[in-house]
């Protein structure tokens, strides 16, 4: 018999309402509610998503480049990767300026996947958002971005390749075993 998540303090503790890593991970949670259903029929979901976006929108980046930009370790790239061409929504092309590289392009039916992808998670951010005016959705997005881009310019080291929790995902990513 399951309970329905409290939205009130727990008698006895402390009220973190107003606390910044509470309500951070109170958003985080509510939108991987929101957004799980949506991203359940991508590759590795949520993180297949990222990286799906991530290609379509960048320069055909390679594969460490990649992992780099998405903090994601090279070896989990690997067969995240494996995962999304074998779905069909990208590819690894010989980078023509060396050979030794692969560049990752996303097919058309990637492109088109990830479009439909963005109106059904941008619906349903924007039923998470529903306590805020259309303006104020606006602000937030645009001042949260910064934010994530201050956040991670300002990290040591610059982009990790060690793989970060996924904040869509509450299980830990291990490599899944190689074809064969």
């Amino acid at each position: 018999m399951g309970s329905e998540p409290r939205t009130v303090p727990v008698t006895g503790c402390a009220d973190l309402a107003e606390d910044f890593g509470f309500s951070l991970m109170a958003v985080a949670h509510a939108y991987r509610t929101a957004v799980s259903s949506v991203l359940a029929g991508v590759a590795q979901g949520a993180r297949g998503f990222q990286t799906l976006a991530a290609v379509v929108e960048g320069d055909g980046p390679d594969q460490v480049t990649l992992a780099g930009y998405l903090r994601i370790d090279r070896t989990v790239m690997t067969y995240l990767l494996d995962d999304l061409v074998a779905a069909g929504l990208v590819e690894r092309r010989l980078d023509p300026a060396d050979r030794r590289r692969r560049r990752i392009v996303a097919t058309r039916r990637g492109v088109d996947t990830l479009r439909d992808l963005q109106r059904q998670v941008r619906a349903a951010e924007d039923g998470l958002l529903f306590g805020l005016e259309e303006d104020e959705r606006e602000v937030f997005r645009t001042l949260l971005v910064r934010l994530a881009r201050t956040a991670a310019d300002g990290e040591p080291g610059g982009p990790s390749c060690e793989v970060d929790a996924d904040p869509c995902d509450d299980t830990t990513v291990s490599p899944a075993p190689g074809p064969g």
